[in-house]
């Protein structure tokens, strides 16, 4: 048989909407619950107990109605805050239209069942690498402004703002007070994380919390809240507990700071840290410097030792000295040569006068010539009473050749040799 359906023109009653809620819901049967108590209520007169279960991770929360004995025998002496896990059916009250847990059996969690599911949750969270190092990411050296989550006029804000506020003044702080233990933590701490993360001027955030027991300090170790931290863009620093707690969102933030105070020394400098290692940096710069001018004045100082720089002039001396020499040399061969070529000229002159006429004729010999100006060498070239001229050895004197004067006889032919034949 199929169940008619619903429209404008056919709508349903409220009474059969309720029964079919109810029917579905009923189809759950009975389950397992883990949750926090919110709130017990115990109504004097009555064996009925209602609970506010709270989810530890969420701002959600049911109400369970159970019977007192049920309570008394599964989790004595149940107060607000504690951790249990009930038997109940899901039931919707359709006069009401409400939801509700009847349960029928009750288990307060203990400490060891608590650090046993903790160490489970642990295991997946490794494993789904939110605890590699190699995500972890560095703090900035001075952040511009750190974002701060705490309990509200707590220790653990008053230990971070002071100590930061010593190391580094100026350093600026946003501050967002939250609920550290209890059922609202969680969502609340997962809130404020999520409006440091979108603020742009936030370059830090610290979850910071003083000492507690480990059911104080569960919120930090809440899945939820880890993977919040996880998917920050914003470095995270947890600062949750003393040094000997150690709860899963210290695996997961980017820095563990052992305590608040911790904290702040790591997400600061120190001012007079800082100008001390100016002050260091700044002598090994003064030393470095000073030895590198002292080098270098030492290779200044060689160089200058050098001959051709200390005394530059000593080179074009020597070349000066070498220059003079060579010429002295030159001046010295050029006269020499000069000289013998005087003397070979002397000599020369002396052989030239002694062959030269004028010379014959200082000697008192005279040259003839006849009046076309050859030179008489015999008597025969002339005849009697020819003009001649007489060339002596300063000036010339006419003459007339003397018909006395016989002109030479012919020389005789040269007698054949003896024995010669005709």
């Amino acid at each position: 048989m199929t169940t008619p359906t619903s429209s404008s023109d056919e709508p349903w009653p409220v009474r059969v909407v309720s029964q079919k809620i109810g029917a579905w819901i009923g189809k759950l049967g009975w389950i397992w619950v883990d949750g926090q108590v919110a709130q017990i209520t115990r109504r004097p007169g009555t064996n009925t107990v209602f609970l506010t279960l709270r989810d530890p991770s969420a701002d959600l929360s049911l109400t369970v109605t159970t019977n007192r004995d049920v309570v008394d025998l599964g989790a004595p002496g149940l107060n607000d805050g504690a951790r249990i896990v009930v038997h109940a059916k899901p039931e919707f009250y359709a006069a009401r239209g409400s939801l509700s847990l009847r349960a029928d059996e009750i288990r307060q969690v203990g400490l060891g069942e608590l650090l046993a599911r903790l160490e489970q949750l642990k295991k997946l969270l490794a494993a789904e690498g939110l605890f590699d190092r190699a995500r972890k990411r560095r703090l900035p050296f001075l952040p511009g402004k750190v974002g701060l989550i705490t309990g509200r006029a707590s220790a653990a804000e008053r230990d971070v703002l002071t100590n930061a506020r010593r190391r580094w003044p100026t350093v600026e702080f946003r501050v967002i007070n939250v609920a550290v233990q209890g059922t609202s933590a969680v969502p609340q701490i997962i809130d404020a994380l999520a409006v440091l993360d979108r603020d742009e001027t936030v370059d830090v955030i610290v979850l910071a919390r003083g000492g507690g027991s480990t059911e104080d300090l569960l919120p930090f170790s809440d899945e939820a809240l880890c993977r919040a931290v996880f998917a920050c863009r914003t470095p995270v620093v947890s600062a949750v507990g003393h040094e000997t707690d150690v709860p899963l969102v210290d695996f997961v933030a980017d820095v563990r700071a052992s305590t608040p105070t911790d904290a702040a020394k790591r997400i600061v400098p120190d001012l007079a840290d800082e100008f001390r290692l100016i002050g260091q940096a700044k002598q090994r710069l003064d030393r470095a410097l000073k030895g590198l001018l002292d080098r270098e004045q030492h290779r200044l100082d060689a160089i200058r030792s050098r001959p051709s720089i200390a005394r530059p002039l000593s080179l074009v001396d020597n070349r000066a000295t070498d220059v003079a020499q060579l010429r002295d040399r030159a001046a010295r061969n050029l006269s020499h040569r000069l000289d013998r070529a005087g003397t070979e000229l002397a000599h020369t002159l002396a052989r030239l006068r002694t062959l030269s006429p004028a010379a014959t004729l200082q000697r008192g010999y005279a040259i003839v010539q006849r009046a076309d100006g050859a030179v008489v060498r015999a008597a025969g070239e002339v005849s009697p009473g020819d003009p001649v001229r007489l060339r002596l050895a300063e000036g010339e004197v006419a003459a007339t050749v003397d018909p006395a004067v016989k002109k030479p006889a012919k020389r005789a032919a040269k007698p054949a040799a003896a024995g010669s034949q005709e």
